[in-house]
Formats: structure tokens, C-alpha cells, sequence
């Protein structure tokens, strides 16, 4: 059997079991409650093994690995920033969960008398957050499966083209993602995160585990090795070769490129516990408490996790090298696959090497399929629950009319992303991971901050500070060189979306957060400064009672 049959196999496999897991919390999902929160039902190991899945999406695993493979130390730093990011989670995981029912919506207009423009906002920044990261898994899950099957240009296979398989494949990771989110709702989407989250830390242990033996369980000669093959010798090492660099003589772009690293390292930071799918994940354990267990869970997986990846680049640097993964894939993403098949080699010839390629191909789409099922459920679930039953039903919905409803967001939003990612399907989208990243650091984290520790905040406020977060990281982006004037010295071809010839970028930096997150909260305490409405001081003391200790939490 071949590599690709091996993936293929390994595909369907998992396919067919998380199929069945559907089929299964389908029969027990009864009301809003199951379909919303699992019926609260999960414990907190349970729910942070799964919030550790819904964190851990193909972009930590390959695109961590591969920056580490290609950049060295720099990319390091993106598993330090994602780790550090769960301190605030945890921090704010347990008053959230008592604040709120179902989602971002709840936590926000518990203190407000105008609940509706406020419902509204939450609801357009969930699913805006939430497609832009959808869209980026779904466009790198055509990719990635086309290289793990084997599928290069020109060539065909099961009788179709390179970009008809692509294209096939992200129609069936979103038909698949849709049925998952409408049929099987949290229950099922939890339990396909939990298997999902312990093949990927089984897989990223063996690995690390035979990068290790390859070099005598000595760290320094896999780093040693790692630099001798970069070509860049000590320089791999240290800080520099890929953010923040020094350009000799032109002390501006020093600047911007140092301020552009800082601006990244705040969004990644910032950002995951304003994460719709994280955030709604705090709703499906019993109380206030177990939401903590859940997220201290999580930081452990999360934490081992993290630091396996700069094992996997560093061994992906040595043991495949610098210029066999830049011709696989320029951006890198097929460092650990490519790592696989050579460690597979070693320990097993020939067929140990397509067996482990296999394995480590069927972990990344089940890692895709997971965290894209969580950003569904995130959105069908706040556009039904905030917009149709608390706006349109004016908060009084019956809960088949309000599931009825999520069942068909869930549609709605799923073919939204695949006719999004087929048209996109051939563009760079890597920096939607850290636009979403920094959306939900500029519009949710100042709401949810304000609401649960500001006694003046008022409805006002929630609105200006989501909306002014969210436009002001969006148009920050379209006029930074992510989308136009960025080119390579050395060809002059085009870095950006837009083709050489196209330039109308005036923002330097390619991240927004630095001046996105600051503006959020400046626009969330102007709101409420300046909004007529008057803070109800007892709401807000009856939200912050029962943030801190679950009184009448649901």
C-alpha cells in the first residue's frame, strides 16, 4: 500500500468514527442546553482536554513547527505567545462561566438595559471572527491534503486535476463540519475535540520521542544539528532571523519591523480569551469552578504541547533540511509530514516511513475538522441564540424554534466558508489566523474586561468598543502591506494578495493589534462616556456577585 492509500485509509477511519460519535450525541441532544453546552454535563478534565483541542488547530502544529524549521529561534515565539495567552483565559474562565448561559452575548448584556444593539454586536463579531479563522483552516486543509496525497500540478488523481482534488477536498471538510455542528451540536463537537486532541499529543510525543533517540536524547546536538543545516549557523539560534530584524542603515524599517513583532506577540497574547469558540467552551461544565479545572486542563496540554513544537522544528531542520522543505512548500507547513516520512525511514525503512507520514497526515485533518466544527457551533450558536432569540423573539423564543434556527446558521455559515475558501483557495491566507487573533483582542477582550470590572460601563460602550475594535483591524489590514506593496528585494514578485503593481498600503505594519487593541478599549470607555444611557449600578453589582460566586448561574 502506498503513502497516499495510507493517508486516504487513515482519513475514512477517523471520518467514520467521528461520524458515528455524531450520530450518537444526536440521539442524546434534547434541548438548547445539550445542543448549546453538552447540558453542562462535561467535567473539567473532560472540557479542558477539548478546549485544549479547540486551541490547537493545524496552524500550531505544522505552522509552528515549520517557521521553527525555517527561522529558528523566531519561531519559538509563537509557542511562547500561545502558551502565555491561557494565563489570562484563566484568569477570567470562572467568572465567565458564572456570568454567562451560552455565549459572549450572555456575559455582556447581563448589566445593560439596552440588551438588544448589544446582543447584535456580539453576535456580528462572533461570526466575523470566526469566519476569518475558518477560512484560513479550511484553505490550508485543501493544501495540506493535496501534498500529504500526493497531489502535485499536472498530475491527476481518482481521476481528477491538482486544484479539482483541492477544491473537493474543502468541500468535504465543510460538508463534514456542517453535519458535525447541526446534527451533533456541543456534545458531539466536544467529544470529536477530546479524540482529537489526544491523537495529536500522541503523535506529536512519538515524534518528539524519535527526533530525541536520533540524537542520543541530547537537546543540544538536535539544536547543533538544526543550525549546521539552516545555513545560517549560530544565527539560527538567536532572535532576528525573522521578526524584529535589523536592516543596517535604514533605522525606520528597523522600527516598524520591531513594532510589527510587539504588535503580533499582543494579539497572540491578547487574543485567545476573546476567541468565540474558546469563550463558549467555558459554558459546558457544571459551575464556576470546574470552568477553572478545565482551563488549568488545558494549560498543561497546551503547555507540553508547545514545547514539543521547537523539538519537531529544530529535529525538521535537521533531519529533512532547509531546502527539501522550502521546496515542498515555501511557507514551511509541511515540515513535521516531511519529518515524519524521514523519521518513519529510519526506524522502519520504506514502510515505516509511509506509515508514520500517514498517521501524522490523519492527526492534521482531524485537527482541521475539529477546531473549524468548534467555529460553526460559535457561530450558529450566537446568531441563534443572540440574534433570533434575544433580538428578533425579543427574549422569550421556544427552544425547538431557537435549536431549529442554530441548525440552520450552522449551514449557512458552513457554505459561507466554502464558497469563501474555493475562490480563496489560491491566495496566501496565513495572516487571517493573526487577524483573527487580533480582532477578537480588540473588540471582545475590551467588552468582556469592562463589563465584568467597570461599574460605569453601559451598553454604549460594549457596542463602540466592539464595532470600534473590529472595523478598526480590518482596515488596518487593507491598507498594510499584507494585502498590497510588499515584494521580494531579491525578484520582485509580489508578497502581498494583490499583484507588484498594486500598492496602497499605508499602514507599515502586516499586524494591526498594536494600534487595533488600544483603539478598542478607546472606544468602549468613549462610548460610555459619552452614551446617554446611565450604568444600573445594581446590575452590575448583582453581575459581579454571581461572576465570583455562581449564584443563580445556570
Amino acid at each position: 500500500m502506498t503513502g497516499s492509500a495510507l493517508v486516504f485509509g487513515l482519513f475514512l477511519a477517523f471520518i467514520v468514527t467521528t461520524l458515528g460519535i455524531t450520530v450518537w450525541a444526536r440521539a442524546n441532544t434534547r434541548g438548547a442546553d445539550d445542543f448549546y453546552a453538552g447540558g453542562r454535563t462535561f467535567s473539567g478534565p473532560q472540557n479542558g482536554i477539548a478546549l485544549a483541542g479547540d486551541y490547537m488547530s493545524a496552524a500550531s502544529f505544522l505552522g509552528i513547527a515549520g517557521i521553527i524549521a525555517l527561522s529558528g529561534y523566531d519561531g519559538f515565539l509563537y509557542s511562547i505567545g500561545f502558551l502565555v495567552a491561557w494565563l489570562l483565559a484563566l484568569l477570567l474562565a470562572e467568572l465567565m462561566r458564572n456570568a454567562g448561559r451560552f455565549t459572549m452575548g450572555d456575559v455582556l448584556s447581563r448589566r445593560v438595559r439596552r440588551q438588544a444593539p448589544v446582543r447584535r454586536a456580539a453576535a456580528v463579531s462572533t461570526v466575523t471572527v470566526s469566519v476569518f479563522y475558518l477560512l484560513a483552516q479550511m484553505v490550508g486543509a485543501g493544501a495540506l491534503v493535496s501534498l500529504l496525497l500526493g497531489i502535485h500540478r499536472g498530475e491527476r488523481f481518482l481521476g481528477m486535476s491538482a486544484d479539482a482534488a483541492e477544491t473537493v477536498t474543502i468541500v468535504v471538510v465543510g460538508t463534514l463540519m456542517i453535519f458535525y455542528v447541526a446534527y451533533g451540536g456541543m456534545k458531539g463537537t466536544t467529544w470529536v475535540q477530546i479524540i482529537k486532541s489526544a491523537l495529536l499529543t500522541a503523535g506529536a510525543v512519538v515524534l518528539t520521542a524519535l527526533v530525541l533517540g536520533r540524537f542520543g536524547f541530547d537537546v543540544s546536538a538536535v539544536l547543533g544539528s538544526a543550525a549546521d543545516a539552516s545555513g545560517k549557523d549560530e544565527a539560527f539560534l538567536r532572535p532576528g532571523l525573522r521578526y524584529g530584524q535589523d536592516v543596517p542603515g535604514d533605522a525606520y524599517q528597523t522600527i516598524v519591523n520591531k513594532l510589527d513583532f510587539i504588535s503580533l506577540a499582543l494579539a497572540l497574547v491578547l487574543g485567545a480569551a476573546g476567541l468565540p469558540h474558546i469563550v463558549n467552551r467555558f459554558f459546558t461544565v457544571p459551575d464556576g469552578p470546574a470552568a477553572r479545572r478545565s482551563v488549568s486542563w488545558s494549560i498543561g496540554l497546551v503547555g507540553v504541547f508547545y514545547l514539543m513544537t521547537p523539538l519537531l522544528g529544530f529535529g525538521a531542520a535537521a533531519l529533512v533540511g532547509r531546502d527539501e522543505i522550502v521546496a515542498q512548500d515555501p511557507s514551511g507547513n509541511t515540515a513535521v509530514p516531511q519529518l515524519a516520512h524521514a523519521a518513519g525511514e529510519q526506524l522502519g525503512g520504506h514502510i515505516g516511513g509511509d506509515i508514520l507520514l500517514a498517521f501524522v497526515g490523519a492527526v492534521a485533518f482531524a485537527t482541521i475538522l475539529a477546531v473549524v466544527s468548534g467555529l460553526v457551533l460559535a457561530s450558529s450558536t450566537s446568531l441563534a441564540h443572540d440574534y433570533f432569540g434575544q433580538v428578533l423573539m425579543l427574549g422569550r423564543p421556544r427552544e425547538s424554534q431557537e435549536v431549529a434556527v442554530a441548525r440552520f446558521a450552522a449551514f449557512l455559515v458552513g457554505a459561507l466558508a466554502i464558497v469563501l475558501a474555493v475562490v480563496a483557495r489560491n491566495l496566501n491566507v496565513a495572516f487571517l489566523v493573526a487577524l483573527a487573533f487580533s480582532m477578537a483582542a480588540a473588540a471582545n477582550l475590551p467588552a468582556i474586561l469592562l463589563s465584568l470590572f467597570w461599574r460605569r460601563f453601559n451598553s454604549a460602550g460594549v457596542v463602540a468598543g466592539i464595532y470600534g475594535g473590529l472595523s478598526s483591524s480590518l482596515v488596518l489590514v487593507l491598507f498594510s502591506p499584507v494585502v498590497s506593496g510588499k515584494t521580494d528585494p531579491a525578484t520582485g514578485e509580489s508578497l502581498s494578495l494583490f499583484p507588484a503593481t498594486i500598492d496602497f498600503h499605508l499602514f507599515p505594519l502586516e499586524n494591526p493589534g498594536i494600534v487595533a487593541i488600544p483603539v478598542g478599549f478607546a472606544c468602549a470607555v468613549a462610548g460610555t462616556l459619552l452614551g446617554r444611557e446611565k450604568a444600573d449600578r445594581e446590575r452590575y453589582d448583582d453581575l459581579s456577585v454571581r461572576a465570583l460566586t455562581g449564584a443563580g448561574a445556570p
